[in-house]
């Protein structure tokens, strides 16, 4: 998995450059001009990828006594704290309780433990770039924004997982996502993976919405953009994102985005893009057609066309894509197109039946900032420097 990633680096590679960094590091008198950070780390059953993004989060070129990490445990029932305690020896790194067992639970909880002047989110299925703290932490501090982030290099590590980036990668895949398919260019956007906060906005705008199972983030970055906060995505900031390795998963992953993005757009009816109604609306579309159908020779004909026209754009953009990446993956994708599209159009939909009667509700479970704590109580220290 890790030989070939894109950031050249592997999981015992970022352990023993953490070691160098933390020696490197801690003998520059400069550090103590520097803010500190908090790397907050939501995870559960992650047993087969912490050693990767733990690794790379331990081997930034931050001053190691300027940063801590926190991560969320959401009660894993693998072996994941075990190897927390093999990778984080001698670090700054602590470990908290996720009963919630959800990443808008684990988020706040880790946050409220947080020390740092800045937060800066990982996910435990990704591996950020040596200089991913410092440059979020320098982008901040000189740039008129409230988070940044950086477009993901999305990867695969199977035939199958690889023609999965691919189309997730993809602007027919995902429409006009600006973190999946803009990687050229600074640029304001609606929501940024992997973000990088300073501590203050969650005490102007709340913590995540302990509600939303997915879509955590847009809602929560819709929120700042509310309050007149700006987003910024540069490709200064790397990342890479390992995705879902078969197509069941990844059906369920989009029909879950589709399906929470609802009360996104419930609570935040200004903030959502036309693009992300098209696929429930064609969806629909295909589904009244298609109880139509039995009844109406038009039905029927409108059916079969609006399938042609659908299958000879997917085709097209599976050839644009495999061009661009690997004609080996060809076969693969208009399925994989198919799944994106009619799950993520079948979970909006379920979403809209599911979350009817809570239109007039715009506040969802959002808790506040807790008060900063020394991290004492709540807290299991795997170890503290």
């Amino acid at each position: 998995m890790t030989a070939n990633s894109p950031l050249a680096t592997s999981a015992d590679c970022n352990i023993a450059l953490a070691a160098t960094l933390a020696t490197t590091n801690g003998k520059a008198a400069a550090s103590e001009s520097l803010p500190f950070a908090t790397v907050v780390m939501p995870v559960r059953n992650e047993a087969k990828s912490i050693r990767l993004s733990l690794g790379a989060v331990l081997a930034q070129d931050y001053p190691w006594d300027r940063y801590e990490v926190v991560l969320a445990d959401g009660m894993s029932e693998d072996n994941t704290r075990e190897l927390i305690q093999q990778i984080a020896a001698d670090r700054n790194v602590r470990v908290v309780d996720n009963p919630g067992r959800i990443a808008p639970t684990g988020m706040n909880v880790a946050i409220n433990a947080a020390r740092g002047e800045y937060i800066i989110r990982v996910d435990g299925h990704c591996e950020i770039a040596p200089d991913y703290v410092r440059t979020c932490v320098e982008l901040l501090r000189t740039r008129d924004c409230q988070g940044v982030g950086g477009p993901w290099e999305i990867v695969g590590q199977t035939w199958v997982a690889h023609a999965i980036a691919s189309a997730v990668s993809s602007p027919f895949g995902v429409g006009g996502n600006s973190y999946r398919t803009v990687k050229d260019r600074e640029m304001w956007a609606g929501t940024i993976p992997f973000p990088a906060y300073r501590r203050d906005l969650f005490e102007q705008v709340g913590l995540f919405d302990e509600d939303m199972i997915r879509s955590q983030d847009a809602e929560f970055n819709a929120r700042v953009r509310e309050a007149g906060g700006r987003l910024l995505l540069s490709p200064a900031v790397k990342s890479v994102y390992y995705c879902r390795s078969s197509m069941r998963l990844l059906a369920k992953q989009y029909y879950q985005y589709g399906y929470w993005k609802v009360r996104v757009l419930q609570k935040h009816p200004r903030q959502m893009a036309f693009r992300q109604l098209i696929a429930a609306g064609f969806v629909a579309w295909l589904a009244v057609l298609a109880v139509a159908s039995p009844f109406s020779s038009v039905a029927r004909w409108g059916l079969l066309g609006t399938i042609s026209v659908y299958a000879t754009a997917s085709i097209a953009a599976s050839v644009t894509t495999a061009s661009r990446n690997r004609w080996v993956d060809l076969p693969l994708l208009p399925l994989i197109f198919a799944i994106l599209h009619f799950t993520w159009g079948a979970g909006f939909l379920h979403g809209l039946w599911s979350f009817r009667r809570r239109w007039s509700d715009r506040t969802g479970s959002t808790p506040e900032l807790a008060a900063p704590s020394d991290g004492s109580s709540s807290v299991d220290a795997v170890s503290c420097a």
